[in-house]
Formats: C-alpha cells, sequence, structure tokens
C-alpha cells in the first residue's frame, strides 16, 4: 500500500499481438477479456504534446487485480510506442484508482512527478496519466479515475471473473479477432 497512491489495481502489459496474449493469459484460466479493438480516447497528448494514438485494450482480472494489455494501433508517439521500440514486451506500467483524480493528479505534481502522457476515455472521470517513473522503478505508474463509468466498468469485469466459469472467453469486438 503506497501512502501516496493506495494499492495497486492494475497492471498493465504492451504488447505486438493482443489475440495471441489473451489466449496465453486463458491458457493460465485468467479471463475473461473483455476487448476492445479500436479505443477511442477524448483527447490523448505525449509529453504535453497532442497525439493521434490509437490502441487496442483487452481487460480481465485476477481476484482484486486487473490485468490490462494493451497493443498499439500506429506509430504515433505514446509511452506505449516508446516502451516497444526500446525492443521490450510485457508489464509496462502498475496502476492505482482514485475517484478524486484531479487531488491525486495535483499532489503528484506537486512532487515532483513528470506527466509522460495522458488522456481520458468517456469524458471527464475517464482521465488517466502515466508518470514517468521507467528510470526509478523499471515500469511506469498510471492514475486513472474511476469515479464514473469507467469504474463501474472496472468492478463488472472484476464481478464477472469473479465467477466466471470459462464459457465467452474473449467478450466485445470478437468479429475483430484473426
Amino acid at each position: 500500500m503506497s501512502r501516496i497512491f493506495g494499492e495497486i489495481n492494475q497492471m498493465g502489459y504492451v504488447v505486438r499481438d493482443i489475440n495471441a496474449e489473451m489466449r496465453r493469459w486463458l491458457a493460465h484460466g485468467i479471463g475473461p477479456w473483455f476487448y476492445a479493438h479500436e479505443v477511442q480516447t477524448d483527447y490523448f497528448t505525449y509529453r504535453g504534446s497532442a497525439s493521434p494514438m490509437r490502441m487496442s485494450v483487452a481487460l480481465a482480472n485476477s481476484g482484486d487485480v486487473q490485468i490490462e494489455l494493451i497493443a498499439p494501433r500506429n506509430d504515433a508517439p505514446s509511452l506505449y510506442r516508446d516502451f516497444l521500440e526500446s525492443g521490450r514486451e510485457g508489464l509496462q506500467h502498475i496502476a492505482y484508482w482514485t475517484e478524486d483524480y484531479q487531488g491525486l493528479y495535483d499532489e503528484v505534481l506537486s512532487l515532483g512527478y513528470e506527466v509522460g502522457h495522458e488522456g481520458s476515455i468517456g469524458g471527464e472521470q475517464g482521465r488517466f496519466a502515466y508518470l514517468d517513473t521507467e528510470a526509478t522503478f523499471g515500469h511506469v505508474i498510471e492514475i486513472s479515475d474511476v469515479s464514473g463509468p469507467k469504474g463501474q466498468f472496472f468492478r463488472y469485469i472484476r464481478d464477472v471473473a469473479a465467477t466466471w466459469d470459462g464459457s465467452e472467453p474473449i467478450r466485445g469486438d470478437v468479429d475483430q479477432l484473426a
């Protein structure tokens, strides 16, 4: 438990082949996966400048910890692209969720953390920021607003995983899967 951030809520993996990664996690009993082939951000900035980054995302839970798979869909600037271009693939960030996003955001900036990229999905209550902590921790820290619909969706994913019987292992844009 962090005195600043709270408890770790998510482990985020940046991957090249999201379909293969979902299947690999399924082989270990983690699922079901909620998949979106093209996530639409309201806005996205990389190091303070607008970026037209596109990505696919898959979400599942292992207990209370959410597993996120992210596959960039273009070469637009992002920490995801930087991670893959460095020759890596796998765990890229850990995320902390908050219902007081602005308060946590202001606090981490006042403590000297720098934002690598940030954006929003689904409106004002869907904001997220990735703090440039890789040199310190070996991974990035994400803070994410869960005070609105995104938080409700995350709780739904956790609840479905808790009673999952193995059926419908991949849900969402299934017709997009190769």
